[in-house]
């Protein structure tokens, strides 16, 4: 082998080394993957359906590898500061994000500047379920019905305030469509969560609410809030009385937010796919099935690359939608 043949082998040869090490090292560590406790952040205060979800991950990530897992609400602008903060953790699987349509597909079209990008700066995991809302007027509200309810805004245009947990959010969204739908005008009302708009609509200081059905259902069945249909073509296992919105007024309507877990952007693969596995044995077990259709969510699963998938499709759809509407952040 003459001298020039013998750098280019030996050249060969480290290159394949410097690459090969790192490998091994991240297969390793995903091998020995979780030796530390985990966090998950919820992007939204404590008391809705995304903190009861996050606390279910949790949980379950908790019992399944014996090491400590905490939830960390961090709520405020439409979920973007925990959305950042999810963003910017170490990439190494111990901080996992909460993600919700309205911070990853809705603020992007909404907000003119965000501290991340849902599209680049987080790496899918998984999505956990889907969530149909529930639209809900405060007793004092004539409307036993959505068809009802529609007669009453369109006798009375601007009058009725619809509360939701944010600008921009999947709830501020479903509402908004919801009037395009039923060709009304109400006064969307948006809060720094679903927790206080529900407060606010309790104490009559708002007509009716947009939003998941974890976070209303308590006060449906207790008589605090009445129930007008659920924004879905079919009805739900947690209010089966309650006429799906498509059925009672608006053939065909549907709409609704999901929720799923992402992780930093270069988290490895092996953790990601790790991840990933211990979520869908969480949703592939009866309880959790059971307890999930009870709060009004649909179990989903899935691989890394259709949630990613997903979330791609739902940023196009919301932007449309946005620009439509000419909804701009507060």
């Amino acid at each position: 082998m003459n001298r020039i043949a013998f750098l280019r082998c030996a050249l060969a040869l480290a290159c394949t080394a410097a690459v090969t090490v790192p490998t091994l090292a991240q297969a390793q560590a995903a091998t020995d993957y979780p030796t530390k406790g985990l966090r998950v952040i919820v992007p939204f205060p404590p008391g809705g359906a995304s903190d009861a979800l996050g606390r279910m991950v949790a949980q379950h990530l908790s019992n399944a590898w014996g090491q400590p897992a905490v939830v960390e609400d961090r709520p405020g602008a439409g979920g973007n500061i925990g959305a950042e903060a999810g963003a910017k953790a170490a990439p190494d699987g111990y901080t996992l994000t909460l993600a919700a349509a309205g911070f990853m597909a809705v603020n992007p079209s909404v907000y003119p500047k965000l501290g991340y990008d849902s599209a680049i700066d987080f790496q899918p995991v998984a999505l956990l379920v889907n969530a149909p809302l529930l639209l809900v007027v405060n007793p004092k509200i004539p409307a036993q019905n959505a068809r009802e309810f529609i007669e009453l805004a369109k006798r009375d245009p601007g009058k009725l305030t619809v509360g939701n947990g944010g600008t921009g959010t999947a709830q501020h969204l479903g509402g908004v469509s919801f009037a395009l739908a039923a060709g009304v005008d109400v006064q969307h009302i948006p809060y720094k969560g679903s927790a206080p708009a529900t407060t606010d609509l309790l104490g009559g200081v708002t007509d009716a609410q947009f939003d998941n059905l974890v976070t209303l259902v308590p006060f449906v069945k207790s008589g605090k809030l009445r129930a007008l249909g659920v924004s879905s073509t079919k009805r739900v296992a947690a209010l089966p009385d309650v006429p799906a919105l498509g059925e009672m007024a608006l053939p065909g309507f549907e709409t609704g937010t999901w929720y799923g877990i992402v992780v930093p952007k270069n988290t490895p693969k092996a953790v990601v796919d790790k991840i990933n596995a211990a979520l869908l044995a969480m949703l592939a077990q009866p309880d959790v099935k059971e307890k999930l259709l009870g709060m009004g969510l649909e179990p989903e699963g899935g691989t890394p690359a259709q949630f990613g998938a997903l979330i791609r499709s739902e940023i196009a759809k919301y932007a449309t939608i946005v620009k439509s509407a000419n909804i701009k952040a507060e």
